[in-house]
């Protein structure tokens, strides 16, 4: 993992007097200053030292001296998508400059700045944790697909590569590279390489921007985390197939395990915690948006890689052969051509795994680590804790003091943050699936303060993917950044008590131009998390057009800061007579007269609707896996406690009754699971508006089953069931209010009919 360097070797040597002189023309260094070079031992292409000044330290890419192969080692190439990278935010080492005068050291060469990290030079990562592995490549699969998603246009380069057609080109510039190199005749390359000219993908228009040596020995990772701080060696990145490039990242999957080339394309096979080629796949296409169907058998692309290697190989040997390669082991490479090439020709005559087939119910390798975190954490930090919080909020039950959360609670957020167990929801964030997520929600269901812990709590979720997704640069910098780092809360104000909200369209609040500012009038109330006392600001749905236009187009969402003239809270309302302050409670909230610039409208006037759906998406599935947490926990007290007692000479679950029970929750739990997970798999692989109506589904079902399955654990314990002493109170009180809460069951049912009728007049005329 360490960088390491050497004495600048003889082939390579050059006037660091002359580059000191011309660096402190063009840059900060000193002829003063003492300049150190060393070379990097590792690389086999263009040669790259690491320059030191007292003060700082450089990275120089050079040229190789001597005959060199047509239009290889372009380093002007390389500087100029590193400087457009690096614009853009993707993480390259920043570009400082480029010199083409050939008489400062011999060669063109550029400068970049030095990034400080972890390089993992071999592959089976010794030394990190199985779940460490797991997310040092789930963090490279994930920077892959950043880069492939690149605007070229934004990055202004459009005129990089040729795009279309570049597998063709690859094959052809390989076998030309390999030819120009060659010391001797291998039939199994000219057998390779008329093989992929043969059989070149039918559809090779799709391009983007392309790395061309995407391996896990070209990154640099974050000293202590698994996030990749710099992408290397850009030689051979053009425009191109993506799929070259994640196809030679995953060849070390499908290298047999007795190939011993070097540690940087060892197998990987048997190795725990290095995620399957489909797991890296899946969570690629998430990362793109793209269909895991789209992406066809990898025979092609991976026999194309090891060709690729296998023609570099043969030209460190030739480089060799002329006295200016760059590493010290070249002399190895030329015994590795005829092996690599005969590993390309079994790898195109058998199927090979591609994505996971059937994600409905698969976490990704991260989420599944990620989970089995979030599991740890609860049982060893969360459930102790319980006890004290609920102490905490009977002793202040009718104290001010209850909308401040107790310290223990504050203490084990700063512990998640620490561990990495933040914004789990947000999948721009973590990296994580719909469906990774579900399983984590349903595990921070089973207790109620749980999901704050990870800031992970509504309304804040829902209002961060508003923030995230529809909010301006602006809005973005003062409100969701500050929500993101758990600083502030903040409320969602859209239920009225003065019209039936179930139809969202009777909504009243109104929201009024004036210049530069908005005013906003109007009764809004079931605001949670208002009562907190960092509880900064709201998002407000307020109707911003009465001219008789669709319905659906006369609502605005508008950010207001709480402490604008005008915001009052009027009232905590009670659920059951309880007014939930471990949650911020449930505010009725009055907007007299509030004026915020216009500046805070969110996506545009008439808009607000479009932004619910997008919000009450992914929220709504939230819930629904947090109940079935809860009914899980339910479950579990109403199995104890029929094990515990016992009537009539039996214990409770030997009554037949009580049996029926326990067997029906188990069924209505499962049941419900598997419906909310095919939920979030169409809300990974469809989006918020094509799961329309798995959502309404998972909403009506999941509301009913844990309120059936807290009843039933109510019934079993008795008069205990409705007292303090155990939590199904608060339990029944969170599963009735759900059947209401992001709109009620029967206006859930009724989309539901709708879309069904949908389909199903769309099966029968495409029948006709």
């Amino acid at each position: 993992m360490e960088e390491v360097t050497t004495p600048v070797r003889s082939q390579h040597t050059f006037s660091v007097g002359n580059l000191q002189k011309y660096l402190s023309v063009k840059s900060r260094v000193s002829n003063n200053d003492t300049l150190t070079v060393r070379q990097y031992s590792l690389g086999q292409s263009n040669p790259t030292f690491l320059i030191e000044t007292p003060s700082n330290r450089y990275v120089l890419r050079k040229k190789p001296s001597g005959m060199l192969l047509p239009r290889a080692h372009r380093v002007d190439r390389e500087f100029q998508v590193q400087k457009a990278l690096f614009s853009a935010g993707f993480p390259v080492p920043e570009p400082l400059l480029f010199c083409s005068d050939v008489e400062v050291i011999g060669t063109e060469f550029y400068l970049m700045g030095h990034v400080q990290g972890r390089i993992f030079r071999d592959l089976h990562l010794p030394g990190l944790s199985p779940t460490e592995r797991t997310a040092v490549y789930v963090a490279a699969v994930e920077v892959l697909a950043k880069l492939h998603s690149l605007d070229l246009a934004s990055l202004q380069l459009e005129g990089f590569g040729k795009g279309p057609q570049y597998c063709k080109r690859q094959v052809s510039v390989w076998t030309r590279q390999y030819s120009a190199a060659a010391h001797r005749d291998i039939p199994a390359m000219n057998e390779l390489s008329d093989w992929l000219m043969n059989n070149l993908p039918e559809n090779d228009n799709e391009f983007t921007l392309v790395h061309g040596d995407f391996r896990l020995d070209n990154l640099i990772f974050h000293p202590t985390e698994a996030r990749v701080i710099a992408v290397l060696d850009w030689e051979l990145s053009t425009t191109g197939n993506p799929l070259v490039d994640l196809a030679y990242f995953l060849m070390p999957q499908y290298l047999p395990a007795n190939l011993s080339i070097n540690k940087t394309v060892g197998s990987l096979q048997g190795i725990e915690g290095i995620p399957a080629a489909g797991d890296l796949i899946s969570i690629y296409c998430r990362c793109r948006g793209i269909q895991p169907a789209s992406v066809p058998q990898l025979n092609f692309f991976l026999a194309l890689s090891v060709f690729k290697m296998a023609a570099i190989a043969q030209g460190i040997y030739a480089r060799y052969l002329q006295g200016n390669a760059s590493a010290p082991n070249a002399n190895e490479f030329g015994q590795n051509v005829e092996p690599l090439a005969e590993i390309a020709l079994q790898l195109i005559k058998r199927p090979l795994s591609g994505p996971t087939k059937d994600g409905l119910f698969l976490q990704t390798a991260k989420g599944r680590a990620v989970l089995q975190q979030v599991k740890d954490f609860i049982r060893q930090n969360v459930l102790p804790a319980q006890q004290e919080v609920e102490e905490y909020y009977s002793k202040h039950a009718q104290s001010p003091q209850r909308w401040h959360p107790p310290q223990i609670i504050e203490d084990l957020k700063v512990k998640a943050r620490q561990a990495g167990l933040w914004n789990l929801f947000l999948p721009a964030i973590s990296g994580l699936s719909q469906v990774d997520y579900a399983y984590i929600a349903e595990e921070t269901g089973r207790c109620l303060f749980s999901p704050e812990v990870f800031n992970c709590n509504a309304p804040d979720t829902g209002n961060m993917e508003i923030l995230h997704m529809f909010g301006t640069e602006e809005q973005k910098k003062k409100w969701l950044e500050p929500l993101l780092r758990g600083e502030i809360r903040s409320c969602f104000c859209m239920t009225e008590p003065d019209v039936a909200s179930s139809d969202a369209a009777n909504m009243e609040c109104s929201l009024r131009r004036e210049e530069d500012s908005y005013v906003i009038n109007g009764k809004k109330w079931w605001s949670s998390g208002a009562g907190y006392p960092n509880c900064k600001v709201a998002i407000v749905m307020c109707r911003s057009n009465s001219d008789g236009s669709s319905r659906h187009n006369q609502h605005s969402m508008v950010i207001v800061p709480m402490d604008t003239p005008g915001v009052k809270l009027i009232r905590p309302l009670t659920v059951f007579g309880q007014d939930d302050a471990i949650h911020g409670g449930h505010f009725e909230v009055h907007f007299e007269n509030v004026r915020v610039p216009t500046s805070n409208i969110i996506l545009g006037e008439g808009r607000g609707f479009e932004i619910a759906q997008r919000r009450l998406g992914p929220g709504r599935l939230h819930h629904c896996m947090r109940s079935v947490g809860v009914a899980e926990f339910a479950l579990e007290l109403l199995c104890k406690r029929a094990a515990s007692r016992q009537t009539f000479g039996k214990k409770l679950y030997q009554h037949e009754v009580v049996a029926h029970w326990i067997a029906e929750c188990r069924l209505m739990i499962e049941q419900t699971r598997l419906l909310t997970l095919y939920a979030a798999h169409a809300l990974d692989t469809l989006g918020s508006r094509a799961a329309r109506k798995q959502v309404a589904m998972i909403k009506v079902a999941a509301a009913r089953m844990v309120c059936k399955v807290v009843d039933y654990a109510i019934q079993v314990h008795g008069g205990a069931g409705v007292s303090g002493d155990f939590p199904l109170t608060q339990m029944y009180a969170y599963a009735r209010t759900i059947r209401i809460a992001d709109g009620p069951d029967e206006v859930h049912l009724s989309s539901v009919a709708a879309l069904e009728l949908k389909d199903q007049l769309r099966k029968m005329q495409a029948k006709l």
